[in-house]
């Protein structure tokens, strides 16, 4: 549902920069008041995070280096959605590919944005179950190296305390997970 309270009207914009995954653009609006101002905006086509439960009632993590923060870190399983592409087939294809893992339960929680002061991404969250390990998983893709880790909620707090879990939508996960009472 969009409110659209103190709305900003879009003059003009003016597109910056077109790559692989994001497109950045400024936009000239008009403020609710009648004055002038420009937004700088990311734009990105969504993607899909993943709370993966082992029967163990562990949690899945993956560990990788992220560039923009320049440190390696602990996330749930994420991916971004492909042109014309279902969240949920998303979700499916991710797990696979970044876990090694096939979940027989796939239920979606919740869409929420990442960055709403200038970025259009936004999150599907999902809690994938009765996992399965598959003998020939789907490749990950070519510029992806990942390690996958299984953590209790307990340690995955203690990580969180640590800032090896520092996203938002892992602590989302985390915090989720704990909501449930898997002890």
């Amino acid at each position: 549902m969009k409110v659209l309270k103190f709305e900003e009207r879009t003059l003009s914009t003016e597109k910056i920069f077109t790559g692989k995954v994001i497109s950045m653009q400024v936009d000239e609006v008009e403020l609710p008041d009648g004055k002038i101002a420009k937004r700088e905006l990311v734009k990105h086509p969504g993607a899909v995070a993943i709370i993966a439960i082992t029967a163990e009632r562990k949690l899945v993590l993956v560990e990788q280096f992220r560039k923009a923060l320049e440190r390696t870190m602990l996330e749930i399983p994420v991916g971004k959605i492909e042109p014309g592409e279902k969240p949920e087939l998303t979700a499916i294809r991710e797990l696979e590919e970044e876990t090694g893992y096939r979940a027989n339960s796939f239920k979606y929680l919740q869409t929420f944005s990442t960055s709403p002061g200038f970025a259009d991404e936004i999150i599907h969250l999902y809690i994938a179950e009765d996992l399965e390990k598959v003998d020939q998983p789907a490749a990950s893709d070519e510029d992806e190296f990942i390690d996958v880790l299984e953590v209790t909620v307990e340690e995955a707090e203690e990580l969180i305390a640590n800032e090896r879990i520092y996203d938002a939508k892992t602590v989302v996960g985390v915090w989720y997970v704990k909501s449930l009472q898997f002890d």
